[in-house]
């Protein structure tokens, strides 16, 4: 299929993409699926309790079985005793498991993201940047221009750069490239901004 490509001058181009990545079927199950998993990842399992069997001490009865009259006991680090283990507390980031996404989800994910951005013309592509943008100024001006504010740019190599020194202080825009980007960007950002090459970097990744 043909898309519009634009240049800095506002010019109409098109540019030959392929169907399966920007016409392929939308799949909100998978997307769904692929954004639980992904944002699962995300999540930082910081909080650390430690559990009997970490608390330093003697691990010997504190009385004997039988005979005292009191409640049987074993060591003092059981969790009912103060300065004990902690019963069901948190147990930090390795003993949650990484939810896993195979190539065929996350291809198939990116693809009727990218879809669903073209169908609602909410993706754009670029000639590629061959002039450095050294001002902050000039790139605030581009993107009021082509009304790019709150976008996922997603550029090849030359072009990241020559505009990302002007573009990183901008806020509500995400700079990065075709091997860094993910499914939760791509629904997070209401644009995503295409170059003609990183396009193509984007075809050759994904066939």
């Amino acid at each position: 299929m043909k898309i519009d490509k634009l240049n800095l001058d506002g010019k109409k181009s098109s540019i030959e993409v392929l169907d399966k990545i920007f016409s392929a079927k939308i799949n909100k199950k998978l997307i769904s699926n692929v954004l639980y998993k992904t944002n699962a990842n995300y999540k930082g399992r910081h909080a650390k309790t430690k559990q009997q069997n970490e608390v330093s001490g003697p691990t010997s009865k504190i009385y004997a079985q039988k005979g005292t009259g009191n409640a049987r006991h074993a060591s003092r680090k059981a969790p009912i005793f103060v300065g004990g283990g902690v019963a069901h507390g948190p147990k930090g980031e390795l003993s949650y498991k990484k939810r896993k996404l195979n190539k065929s989800e996350k291809k198939n994910g990116i693809a009727s993201l990218i879809s669903a951005k073209v169908k609602s013309k909410n993706l754009v592509i670029f000639s590629d940047f061959n002039n450095e943008i050294k001002k902050t100024k000039e790139m605030t001006a581009i993107i009021k221009k082509f009304e790019m504010s709150n976008s996922l740019i997603i550029l090849d190599k030359s072009s990241r750069d020559k505009i990302e020194k002007s573009i990183r202080n901008i806020p509500n825009i995400k700079v990065t490239d075709t091997n860094h980007f993910s499914a939760y960007d791509i629904i997070k950002f209401k644009k995503v901004i295409f170059t003609e090459t990183s396009v193509k970097e984007l075809e050759k990744r994904y066939t």
